[in-house]
């Protein structure tokens, strides 16, 4: 159960970027538009159904560590992972992958990375096949798992971060970066 909070930390983001695409379908729609051909209103009525599915997973497998929902989540991020290197491989680093309901998130592969390394955090849990509900799991912890719950929090922040901020960093310095006969 090494992994325990790693796996928080993908739980907390599927739950919440599900509820972000929720709120916001249109974004992710259009991110998805060249995925999938479908009319732009039942593409975004079937990103906001896939996005309540997500955030209930997110929650769901928060909440009850079972195999079945970890190999979901980690099924969840293969599937991230190789759409951000489709979006990559379509429009470079700028791309968006529309992970957070919003047009400003830039695909990097510092997203696939996450991506991988969650979703391999969810196959350990997975296997280890825990069982019981968070409660117990943090009930086995050092004081009762607080410590795991700030790290995991902590984590779920970062995570936010690499995958908004700093993508969206990332892709700015790109765009200004100058050519190679420029001075410097």
């Amino acid at each position: 159960m090494e992994l325990i909070g790693p796996y928080l930390v993908a739980c907390a983001l599927l739950a919440l970027a599900g509820a972000a695409k929720a709120a916001r379908p249109a974004d992710t729609a259009r991110a998805l538009g060249d995925l999938v051909r479908l009319p732009a209103r039942l593409l975004r009525t079937v990103v906001r159904t896939g996005a309540i599915a997500e955030m209930v997973l997110g929650l769901a497998a928060l909440v009850r560590p079972q195999p079945a929902t970890a190999a979901l989540v980690a099924a969840s991020y293969g599937g991230f992972a190789s759409y951000v290197a489709y979006a990559r491989s379509r429009g470079g680093s700028i791309a968006t992958c529309g992970c957070f309901g919003t047009p400003d998130t830039p695909a990097t592969g510092i997203h696939i990375a996450l991506d991988l390394g969650l979703g391999a955090s969810a196959v350990a849990l997975a296997v280890a096949a825990p069982g019981g509900s968070i409660v117990s799991i943090l009930g086995d912890q050092p004081w009762s798992g607080i410590p795991l719950l700030l790290a995991s929090g902590a984590g779920t922040w970062l995570a936010l971060l690499a995958l908004s901020t700093f993508a969206k960093l990332h892709a700015a310095r790109r765009l200004f970066r100058p050519s190679p006969g420029d001075p410097a």
